[in-house]
């Protein structure tokens, strides 16, 4: 730490809706995320010496000290944020000892990314407390260390996609993502709903998941995947086309990589149609992801299916489920004026079951992660 430097920094990110292009990219493929209003928020406060405490709105607060970090015996929610230190430290970082308050406004294992926001707040704050930029090459950096903390500290086998959606996210645009290379490919693709009178209403199913529970499920479509490609002698699944399957005789494998060739497939027409203002072509990309998701790729739950199917009886254009699935969050595209009627329908349709009723937001593509500016910002 210098002079010139701050002590204390705050610094958001937010959680993301993926549009299309699930369980695309660790298979190397295409996805559509953009980030949205729900966020959250970490301040960091440079201690004197190698102790870490990390408090949080959501759960019980954690004390230590970097060495903990180093050995990597940090568990629990507080991973997450030990993780961001581990791989920044491993990219040469030197991080100071530090105070870390978090609140977050996302729900906690919703789909809508609250672990990478987590992470990306934390390595956002950091890059501010260290004089570090936060252009364009630093932010891919960022994302990628915040996927190496999920991945290989916390034990979540993700692909990327979500931390790049929390920072390189812009207002009224998703961010097209393409992992067929080691570094991936990303551009902003303008999504005009609010000019177009559209929304997405995002409804939270309630039921919750977890990426790193090892309970077979994520991770086990991640073997399966790997499985079906090196049984059809290619890299990735990314370098086989729909044509390419027969060859599979395993009926599993061969549904986990229909669902993945023809989902790449839905992503370039969905960017298409969204670019073209086609929004009943781009509906109906949605509602196929959804029954290829849970047909196919076997993620979804009743609830997401249930509110998936009342979405489009009441109007909506399309509607999915959004990410990892097990549970979370489903996304309709609608029409602004027939919200109130979609949600009112999926409440009903939650009533009539006996489900609790969800919660229900309408999320736009907001801006990305960044430092807080005030007193706590760097100069």
């Amino acid at each position: 730490m210098t002079s010139s430097t701050p002590t204390t920094v705050t610094a958001v990110a937010p959680g993301r809706v993926n549009l299309i292009g699930e369980h695309t990219d660790y298979n190397h493929g295409l996805c559509l995320p953009y980030a949205i209003p729900l966020a959250c928020t970490a301040t960091l406060t440079v201690r004197d010496d190698r102790g870490l405490t990390i408090a949080s709105d959501k759960g019980e607060p954690w004390s230590g000290s970097l060495d903990d970090v180093e050995a990597r015996v940090v568990t629990g929610w507080p991973s997450y944020v030990a993780g961001v230190i581990w791989a920044l430290g491993q990219d040469g970082w030197q991080v100071p000892g530090l105070d870390i308050s978090i609140s977050s406004t996302i729900p906690l294992g919703g789909g809508l990314s609250s672990s990478a926001a987590l992470e990306c707040a934390v390595a956002v704050g950091l890059a501010g407390l260290l004089g570090q930029d936060l252009d364009r090459a630093s932010r891919l950096h960022l994302a990628e260390a915040c996927r190496r903390a999920e991945t290989e500290y916390v034990g979540a086998p993700t692909g990327g996609m979500d931390q790049l959606a929390s920072l390189l996210g812009a207002a009224d645009h998703a961010v097209f993502i393409d992992f067929a290379d080691a570094a991936p490919v990303t551009d902003l693709v303008r999504v005009a709903f609010s000019a177009a009178d559209l929304t997405i209403v995002v409804t939270d199913t309630g039921v919750r998941h977890s990426l790193a529970d090892g309970d077979g499920g994520y991770a086990q479509r991640r073997e399966q995947c790997e499985a079906a490609a090196a049984a059809l002698g290619v890299a990735s699944l990314r370098d086989a086309g729909i044509d390419d399957l027969g060859a599979l005789s395993d009926p599993v494998l061969l549904a986990r990589a229909r669902h993945v060739v023809s989902e790449n497939a839905r992503v370039v027409e969905t960017v298409a149609a969204l670019e073209e203002d086609r929004w009943a072509d781009a509906g109906t990309l949605l509602t196929a992801s959804h029954t290829s998701l849970r047909d196919d790729f076997a993620v979804s739950c009743p609830e997401l299916d249930v509110s998936v199917a009342a979405a489009v009886d009441a109007g909506a254009l399309g509607a999915r489920m959004t990410g990892g699935g097990f549970g979370g969050c489903t996304i309709a595209l609608v029409r602004r004026d027939e919200a109130p009627q979609v949600t009112a329908a999926i409440d009903a349709a939650y009533t009539a079951r006996g489900w609790s009723t969800p919660r229900q937001h309408e999320l736009a593509p907001s801006a990305g992660a960044d430092l807080i500016p005030g007193d706590s910002a760097p100069e």
